[in-house]
């Protein structure tokens, strides 16, 4: 991906659902990353698997993740997304490379609170020991050297490398310093060749990301139009405004959306999840990709039950997939 950008563009887009008035977001064919328009979020946790939550982790078996795999290739997914450098993730980079698998990784780098936000984190109640906070930075160092490792040793799969996800927001529950997220930035650029960023929401990019996109190759920024109670009508709309704001206020860098999505059962916004509304927000984004030059991961490929609250198996954060948990596809998929 090279650094070139084209700052507005004024015309219409238009989608079978939608139409943006003047402006819209535009950028360079060499924003693509890989020449992708449509990539997509992707973990394979099943039924019973979770990553490490500090018991260990249940990781999906190797079978099951070529079965991941075979279907978003069959689906033309050919660039993933995946959120830390863990043993999970390795299985995936050598099972891609093993088969020679059409697809393309952005590594993730998993980071965990080196700060408490118990202020600003809703469902974070209690101070987090500063033990617990210590322990963390070495676990962050270690996790920061071995997506290095992966980058280096899968060099040909990886194409890029994400520093951390959502760890800067205000309301996180797993925060890190701008000064640390530098330091990491700068680490991993310094020993791999690969594009580097992070990931946060648009919000905080706009106000608050200036100094850390002197140091990226790109930015990754996340909007979730339905999180913030929009409806469908205006998904689309809403998204173009949240990339615009970050473009204005970081004009130099390339935009890559690194998260967007539409939940399909939800407690917290019932009457916009459902399975027509996702497949509306999946066509309205693919055609603002295609015209505006840009990469968008969609959040995400399967759906995830070990997210959220276990008493509630309504809760949006286990029904983002564009498959369910089972593997059989939803209508957008169809």
């Amino acid at each position: 991906m090279k650094i070139l950008f084209k700052i507005l563009f004024i015309g219409t887009l238009m989608t079978a659902n939608a139409v943006i008035a003047d402006p819209v977001f535009q950028q360079s064919p060499s924003a693509l990353m890989e020449g992708e328009y449509m990539a997509i979020a992707y973990s394979g946790f099943r039924e019973g698997q979770h990553p490490d939550r500090g018991e260990g982790a249940n990781n999906p078996t190797p079978a099951q993740i070529l079965e991941d795999l075979k279907i978003l290739v069959k689906h033309n997914f050919n660039l993933i997304r995946m959120y830390d450098s863990g043993e999970n993730t390795e299985t995936t980079l050598a099972l891609i490379k093993k088969h020679n698998l059409p697809i393309k990784v952005l590594l993730g780098m998993w980071l965990k609170a080196e700060i408490s936000n118990h202020e600003g984190c809703p469902w974070l109640h209690e101070p987090i020991p500063q033990a617990e906070l210590d322990l963390n930075k070495l676990a962050n160092q270690a996790e920061v050297q071995r997506g290095i490792k992966l980058a280096n040793q899968y060099k040909e799969t990886v194409v890029a490398i994400n520093v951390g996800n959502e760890a800067l927001v205000e309301w996180n529950d797993h925060m890190v310093t701008l000064d640390a997220m530098i330091r990491y930035v700068r680490e991993v650029k310094a020993m791999t060749s690969h594009p580097v960023s992070t990931a946060d929401n648009y919000d905080w990019w706009r106000k608050h990301g200036a100094p850390l996109a002197k140091e990226v190759d790109f930015l990754g920024v996340h909007s979730y139009p339905v999180w913030e109670n929009k409806p469908i009508e205006s998904g689309l709309s809403y998204t173009v405004d949240n990339l615009l704001s970050v473009q204005q206020a970081l004009p130099n860098k390339p935009i890559v959306v690194l998260e967007a999505g539409w939940a399909t059962t939800a407690t917290e916004f019932p009457e916009q999840a459902n399975t027509q509304n996702q497949v509306r927000y999946y066509q309205d984004m693919m055609a603002l990709a295609k015209q505006s030059n840009t990469t968008i991961f969609f959040f995400e490929a399967f759906d995830e039950p070990w997210k959220g609250d276990e008493n509630n198996p309504n809760g949006a954060e286990k029904h983002w997939g564009l498959f369910y948990v089972d593997r059989k596809p939803k209508p957008v998929m169809e």
